[in-house]
């Protein structure tokens, strides 16, 4: 899907380094070329996607759904057996909307929203965007492109008057390829993380550093957090440790993190969860620290002071 929208070059960031350059995610690059010859069926990233998106698909065949995806049905099984309760994922998917909905409508709304998927989410064309929203998806190129080539045959859009574009997770600059189409360092934004492959702690640190390098402060970051990345870091397995893990990884990039009960969620939404264990925390984290864009301005604004400064000292002597 193609970047359709057009901004001056000097309104963009352009950072110095760039991220998400790790070994492990270089090894991914690596391998990029062989998943081009893998079937589908035998694509682990395209299955996953798939299963989430049958998971979408029944729970808006449920009479009072959480939502509605009317595209999540070009990956669905055939024939699914509709459970009558929501599944964890859907309930966490429900509480990531009506964040995500929330906040790009409030009135000071966010115009930037980057998506961390798999690469079959619906919500750029599910979702009813105000207008001028920018909508950036970093996911795994592959997937997204055999994903858009589906929803382009069902019909989907993106709503008129705002602008999408995909970024290839396998990009060896993702700081710079997102900043390349648009993405501004100095504008608040919002960042929704549920499918994107994680494979490591490192992985998820790569994350949080690209968040945090590009997001204002005030910026929100939501998205559902492996169970396993905490419990292979803290020895006593408990809902208090595995807080106080999360707060010390997520502060240790700027953010205050709030971690949220999936229970407690179904709960408030009168549903009723299924019975399969699932292995992800959501959570809703603020940006507390500026941008790399922020500080570079303010560094650039202190040394235009000091200079003024000395030249007026000059002068009286």
């Amino acid at each position: 899907m193609a970047f359709t929208g057009s901004f001056s070059s000097a309104n963009m960031l352009t950072p110095r380094t760039a991220v998400l350059s790790s070994p492990s995610l270089q090894t991914k690059i690596r391998i990029g070329g062989l998943r081009a010859h893998l079937r589908e069926d035998d694509d682990p990233l395209f299955l996953s996607g798939k299963e989430a998106a049958s998971l979408r698909f029944m729970e808006s065949q449920q009479p009072d759904p959480l939502f509605f995806d009317e595209y999540a049905g070009c990956w669905a099984t055939p024939n699914p057996q509709i459970n009558p309760n929501s599944h964890h994922y859907c309930v966490v998917t429900k509480f990531l909307d009506d964040n995500l909905i929330q906040k790009v409508n409030n009135v000071n709304g966010f115009k930037q929203v980057v998506l961390l998927t798999d690469g079959m989410d619906t919500r750029p064309y599910r979702i009813r965007w105000p207008m001028s929203t920018i909508i950036f998806d970093i996911s795994p190129d592959n997937v997204f492109k055999r994903a858009a080539q589906d929803l382009l045959g069902s019909g989907a859009k993106i709503s008129r008057g705002n602008f999408f574009c995909h970024v290839p997770l396998e990009s060896p600059h993702v700081q710079l390829e997102i900043c390349s189409r648009g993405f501004r360092g100095d504008q608040p934004s919002i960042w929704v993380m549920q499918g994107l492959p994680i494979k490591t702690l490192v992985d998820f640190e790569d994350v949080l550093f690209l968040v945090s390098s590009l997001a204002t402060k005030g910026s929100y970051f939501l998205g559902e957090l492996p169970s396993w990345l905490a419990e292979t870091e803290i020895k006593s397995k408990s809902s208090t440790n595995t807080m106080k893990w999360m707060d010390k990884l997520f502060m240790g990039n700027g953010f205050r993190v709030e971690t949220i009960a999936i229970a407690e969620l179904a709960r408030r939404l009168g549903k009723e969860l299924t019975l399969e264990p699932y292995k992800n925390i959501p959570f809703v984290a603020e940006q507390l620290r500026f941008s790399d864009y922020e500080m570079e301005t303010w560094r650039k604004e202190f040394e235009r002071i000091e200079n003024e400064g000395d030249e007026e000292g000059f002068e009286e002597l």
